[in-house]
């Protein structure tokens, strides 16, 4: 047993030194406060990384089909009335979302900016009575309302129950509607009546659209959408360069909480509007497209082995350093004083 102890002890690879070899300099104490201070910081600088969290960045392909990206928006004109704005959207893959009302909120605003009326945009026309009917008489008792399109049908049972429905079979048919207060689902609702009292009004709209995730455009203007609207939003498309960016970004906090958001830049044209062509259609258009690159940041805590891995490599590190700076110190001192005793006697 006592032979399996002295091979123990063998292997000590501290041996220990008898105190009264010890010899203490005021260089060492120095050096050791001064070390202990560097060691101390570096502990807690190393401590707080372990307590927070930090975030991982990595690029990816973006392999996401079928997904929808959710635009928010909160535009203002100053001079342009809420009954006459309206807001399109549509995509490189054909899809058109004309005269958007879900989720849209508009606020009527005086020249001052203060708000007038706010209203949600809805769909649907007003509770009316006795309407015209499609045959030209007025709705009767339990009779189904079919109203009017004023000849622009687009078949036999094509109803037109609001102004809107009207205006709609109007420009499907390349007409004018030149007198709203001739149609009698405009005049029950005050078509004209609105438009008027709003006249010398401004609107905040704002908002927001669920587009697909491809390239795409959606656009404010006056008057509503038309199908051969279509072209004169091509024909913007000239505008469009290859700066226009959105990159798809996923983040991810330590609790595994995942958000799907995007980053941006922004890249700003102006075109004057030249009166009497039809390009030069007034609006605000917006023109984005997606990177097929994914970023993706994840944020999470620092293993505990990592961290004791750290600190030891500070205590080992500072301690080896100041140990040898102590030395460098000590031996140097030593062969000063013993150039200056031979220098003395000689």
């Amino acid at each position: 047993m006592d032979s399996f102890i002295s091979k123990i002890r063998n292997l000590d690879a501290y041996p220990k030194i008898n105190e009264d070899f010890y010899s203490r300099t005021l260089s060492g104490g120095v050096i050791t406060v001064a070390s202990s201070i560097i060691m101390t910081l570096l502990f807690i600088s190393e401590l707080r990384l372990y307590l927070h969290a930090v975030t991982a960045t990595k690029l990816v392909v973006d392999t996401s089909r079928g997904e929808t990206l959710r635009i928010n928006f909160d535009i203002t004109f100053p001079s342009l009335a809420c009954s006459i704005l309206s807001v399109d959207a549509m995509d490189i893959s054909g899809e058109q979302h004309l005269d958007i009302r879900h989720d849209i909120i508009k606020k009527r605003i005086d020249a001052l900016g203060n708000v007038i009326e706010t209203r949600k945009e809805g769909i649907g026309a007003p509770t009316i009575d006795r309407p015209l009917q499609r045959h030209g008489g007025r709705l009767e008792h339990n009779e189904t309302y079919c109203g009017s399109c004023y000849g622009a049908e687009g078949s036999d049972d094509h109803c037109c129950n609001t102004c809107e429905d009207v205006r709609e079979a109007y420009r499907k048919k390349g007409w004018a509607l030149t007198n709203p207060d001739e149609i009698d689902q405009c005049k029950r609702e005050g078509f004209l009546e609105k438009v008027k009292l709003e006249e010398g009004e401004g609107c905040n709209m704002y908002g927001f659209l669920e587009v697909n995730k491809v390239a795409g455009n959606f656009h404010f203007a006056p008057g509503k959408s038309f199908q051969q609207s279509n072209v004169h939003v091509h024909d913007l498309l000239t505008f469009q360069k290859d700066s226009y960016n959105v990159v798809p970004t996923v983040y991810t906090d330590v609790s595994g909480h995942t958000i799907q958001s995007n980053q941006f830049s922004v890249t700003e044209h102006f075109k004057g509007a030249d009166v009497g062509r039809f390009q030069s259609i007034p609006g605000v258009f917006f023109f984005y497209d997606l990177s097929p690159i994914k970023v993706t940041f994840t944020e999470q805590h620092v293993s505990f082995l990592h961290f004791l891995t750290n600190v030891c490599a500070i205590v080992g590190g500072v301690f080896t350093v100041s140990g040898i700076l102590d030395s460098f110190i000590y031996h140097g001192q030593k062969a000063i004083k013993k150039k200056m005793e031979l220098g003395k006697f000689s």
